[in-house]
């Protein structure tokens, strides 16, 4: 089973007449469950869902993906609102609701976590933000500390709940000591830490608790540091951008579905993670996110959608097409 604490959120996502939104079921954590049941891994998600109307909807979005609810605590809270605009390369930029909103109103002794955990993800908003922030960190910390399970951590940036990058560091910085894996993205990095390299904080990030840190650059691929001293960078797949919004999720769900199913999702074996092994996990990540920046909204692939794209006379034919498209509009 793997856990993943953290919020839900409908994402409003704006049309092109600029007034008219479309509602789709999304948050950070919420992305990551429904990225891993889609995969064919056995998920929970431990959060606090609205029991109003956008509530339900969120439920029934987890639900119909398979991801297990048993943990997830009804609210009478309303639920967490992000309205989203998407530029002309399928940038997405957010606008977040959050105040007195169910996800965020952990009380003493929650969350609770599934006895046959062998995975925790948490992250974003709710990894941080009062009052439920403290109880999330707890109950990582005392998973941390009974040693059998392993830790993943996105800090999923949201420098317009945040504000500060001085102030979010310490915030940012208790999870990462936490965990044994961490994804961040390169942007997330520039806005905490603006007068250093993403490469340079990923290596400290390492001597702060880490296995395994793994930093996203869009487009451009990714980079898989170790403790064990691999270094490895891996290129992004040609894809058709719909929009970019939950590739970062896809990707940490890909991630995690990848060490899953190499045998070294456990504390005592993530650290022997060779070369050979790295590069076939963040591989597997890249090309998750990559058939999810095809797609509208946080719609990540299937186990048989990702075989399919991995199959090398697919892929080629995949890439030959892209080519093809290149060439016929001059090259853009």
């Amino acid at each position: 089973m793997i856990s993943v604490i953290g919020e839900s959120v409908v994402d409003m996502v704006a049309e092109d007449d600029g007034r008219t939104y479309t509602a789709h079921p999304g948050g950070s954590p919420l992305n990551v469950a429904v990225g891993l049941a889609r995969l064919g891994d056995p998920t929970a998600f431990v959060a606090r869902l609205s029991s109003g109307v956008l509530g339900q909807t969120l439920r029934a979005h987890a639900a119909a993906n398979g991801v297990d609810l048993g943990w997830a605590v009804p609210a009478s809270e309303p639920a967490t609102l992000a309205i989203v605009s998407v530029d002309e390369a399928g940038q997405a930029t957010y606008d977040f609701h959050v105040e007195g909103t169910a996800d965020w109103q952990w009380r003493d002794g929650e969350p609770h976590l599934p006895a046959e955990t062998q995975v925790i993800h948490a992250g974003s908003v709710a990894a941080w933000r009062p009052p439920g922030g403290d109880r999330i960190a707890d109950a990582v910390a005392r998973a941390r500390a009974e040693g059998h399970v392993l830790i993943s951590y996105d800090p999923n940036i949201r420098p317009a709940l945040l504000d500060d990058p001085v102030a979010a560091r310490p915030l940012i910085e208790r999870y990462v000591a936490l965990a044994h894996v961490v994804k961040v993205s390169e942007e997330d990095l520039r806005w905490l830490y603006p007068e250093r390299q993403a490469s340079e904080v990923a290596e400290g990030w390492l001597a702060l608790g880490p296995d395994l840190v793994v930093v996203t650059y869009g487009g451009e691929g990714c980079l898989g540091l170790t403790r064990g001293g691999h270094a490895l960078r891996r290129p992004a797949i040609p894809v058709q951008v719909v929009d970019t919004v939950g590739a970062g999720d896809a990707f940490t769900a890909g991630l995690l579905d990848g060490l899953l199913r190499g045998g070294r999702a456990t504390p005592a074996l993530i650290g022997e993670l060779s070369e050979a092994e790295l590069t076939g996990v963040l591989d597997q990540a890249v090309m998750v996110a990559g058939l999810t920046c095809e797609r509208a909204g946080a719609n990540p692939p299937t186990r048989a959608e990702l075989r399919a794209a991995q199959d090398p006379d697919r892929r080629y034919r995949r890439t030959a097409k892209q080519s093809d498209r290149d060439i016929n509009a001059g090259g853009r």
